[in-house]
């Protein structure tokens, strides 16, 4: 049973199209993320699914209900967070949940009990008069989400939900989105965090508004870049990677904190050849060592390509 299932969606801004003939379904329980760089179209996506944006063409349902005939509908059953988390900093934390509860029409026990749980969640007990402004950024995102699922929906949109957070309450967050999930709501998460993808049970990889692969974290590391890829730690990563793609046996260069990624081709043929090149250039090869690509790399080679 799907919660989600889009048909070509579609969305224009005059001659830009901002989201390319989209199609996707997502399955109840199921946390889904949309991977991207800024700019690739997951928050239009959102909107358009959230009943925000009109799509432009094609169309999709959200818990049954059609996003472009009938987005009323389609607002009441969905919880959604904002990047920049949909809070009021100048109300208390109280005042917020309230705010939200108005709005989805909770009231009386119902509302108290919803109220307290979200207070829980967040770690605010007792702390409902503190003004949200003040809150440290993790305490900030879990307040957000708890407004957004203040009404017990069944689907919850996340955009860019951990931006701007510290690690720690990144993995706290994503903890709580995994509870979540097996209570059998259905999450949809956009990112540009890709570390973040293996939390997913199903991703989809987004460029210039279009779908450039989908499938779960191990099928897009198996399925999208078969070739080899070496990690190559050396004195000089800025200047290899220059070095290394004027090289014929280099496809692809990245650079990975402190060390370099390379996918090479037929050409390579050990890793003398570029201990050579790069000594040659006086740079230091401390370690170089073969292994099985990152979801990174499988992004960086996904839109090498796209630019070809």
């Amino acid at each position: 049973m799907f919660s989600i299932e889009a048909h070509g969606l579609t969305k224009k801004f005059g001659h830009f199209t901002a989201v390319d003939n989209v199609s996707f379904n997502v399955r109840k329980g199921e946390i889904f993320g949309f991977l991207g760089a800024n700019g690739a179209g997951k928050t239009t996506t959102i909107k358009m699914l959230c009943g925000i944006l009109n799509p432009t063409d094609g169309d999709a349902l959200v818990g049954g209900f059609s996003v472009g005939k009938e987005p009323d509908k389609v607002k009441k059953i969905i919880g959604y967070m904002s990047q920049k988390f949909s809070l009021y900093d100048d109300l208390t934390v109280g005042e917020n949940i309230e705010f939200f509860g108005g709005i989805y029409g909770l009231e009386g026990s119902k509302f108290r009990n919803r109220k307290n749980s979200i207070l829980k969640m967040a770690d605010l007990k007792g702390r409902e008069n503190f003004m949200t402004g003040d809150l440290p950024g993790g305490i900030k995102q879990r307040l957000a989400l708890g407004t957004a699922i203040l009404h017990n929906p069944q689907i919850v949109f996340l955009d860019e939900p951990t931006s701007g957070v510290d690690p720690i309450a990144r993995r706290n967050f994503w903890n709580l989105i995994t509870d979540f999930a097996r209570q059998g709501i259905t999450l949809l998460v956009t990112t540009h965090y890709l570390e973040e993808a293996e939390y997913c049970n199903n991703l989809i990889l987004m460029d210039s508004g279009k779908i450039i692969a989908n499938g779960t974290a191990q099928e897009l590391k198996t399925n999208f870049l078969k070739k080899t890829i070496l990690e190559i730690s050396c004195s000089k990563p800025v200047e290899a990677i220059e070095v290394l793609e004027r090289i014929n046996f280099v496809d692809e260069t990245s650079i990975f904190g402190n060390r370099v990624h390379t996918v090479v081709n037929r050409q390579f043929k050990n890793k003398n050849q570029i201990e050579n090149v790069l000594r040659n250039k006086n740079i230091e090869v401390f370690e170089i060592e073969e292994i099985l690509p990152t979801l990174e790399d499988v992004f960086i080679h996904l839109l090498e390509g796209e630019k070809a």
